[in-house]
């Protein structure tokens, strides 16, 4: 399945100018045949913890837009935004059909405490899964890829590919690479990530939105400005891949329950 990393600089904190710029994306990646489109995190407000603008039910401005625009390039859309939520927003992403219906959402289970994300917004406690065409996907949003639980927990449920929206600063672009290649050869999944690009009141981006195949194989790179970057999902080269190296039989799960449980002498 041919899919696309929409990486762009939205329009700082308005989703209505960021719609119109992102629908040119998604005319543009439908008509070369992806089937799923998907945008940086918080792509159409911009990522920015502190902020209490734009933050919209699933009704809102930003989804009921990438509803529509799913409907009319008859392709998969992900996007994430500030979800109205108590006793503080979350940041969700949400996969909505081609048919404009919601397929999953996820809200961000690992907040940036570095930047105190966790003191404006509320914990995602759920993951967001869905399939296509007999691809299973999950979902993820930037600081998450420094968590490689969650990444197993999806390889654990049959997920394929993983699609991670982000706005990860240009400072940091060489553990982005790190944690996609990483995440995604332990895991024996595709590892999408989209990233943002840019400056904007909150810090520098460097897009290099990339994926990273069951191998841990780079299969796609952009660069540093605005690029649509597309993608081949095939399961069957994670299926294959975890026959023909089944390394995660020979993980002890319940002897790492008991190592943590053991006294540090």
């Amino acid at each position: 399945m041919l899919c696309c990393s929409a990486q762009m600089t939205g329009i700082w904190e308005s989703p209505e100018q960021s719609l119109l710029k992102a629908e040119t994306s998604i005319r543009d990646a439908s008509g070369r045949g992806a089937k799923l489109v998907a945008f940086p995190e918080q792509f159409a407000a911009g990522w920015n913890p502190a902020s209490a603008k734009n933050i919209e039910e699933l009704n809102g401005t930003t989804i009921t837009g990438l509803k529509k625009l799913a409907r009319k390039y008859r392709i998969t859309v992900i996007g994430s935004f500030r979800e109205s939520f108590e006793p503080r927003p979350r940041n969700t992403a949400v996969a909505i059909g081609s048919d404009g219906n919601i397929l999953a959402t996820y809200a961000k289970i690992h907040l940036f405490s570095p930047a105190h994300e966790e003191s404006h917004f509320t914990a995602g406690t759920s993951l967001g899964i869905f399939s296509l065409e007999g691809i299973s996907f999950g979902l993820a949003i930037c600081y998450d890829l420094r968590f490689p639980d969650l990444f197993q927990v999806y390889r654990e449920k049959g997920v394929h590919v993983v699609i991670v929206p982000a706005a990860w600063p240009k400072n940091r672009i060489r553990y982005w690479e790190i944690f996609i290649q990483s995440r995604a050869a332990e895991n024996q999944i595709y590892v999408a990530g989209v990233n943002t690009t840019g400056s904007n009141p909150v810090d520098e981006y460097a897009g290099a939105s990339m994926t990273a195949d069951p191998k841990g194989t780079v299969i796609a790179r952009a660069g540093t400005n605005d690029e649509l970057l597309f993608y081949d999902i095939d399961p069957g080269v994670a299926e294959q891949t975890r026959r023909s190296f089944p390394v995660y039989n020979d993980r002890k799960n319940l002897l790492y329950s008991k190592l943590r449980e053991e006294p540090q002498e």
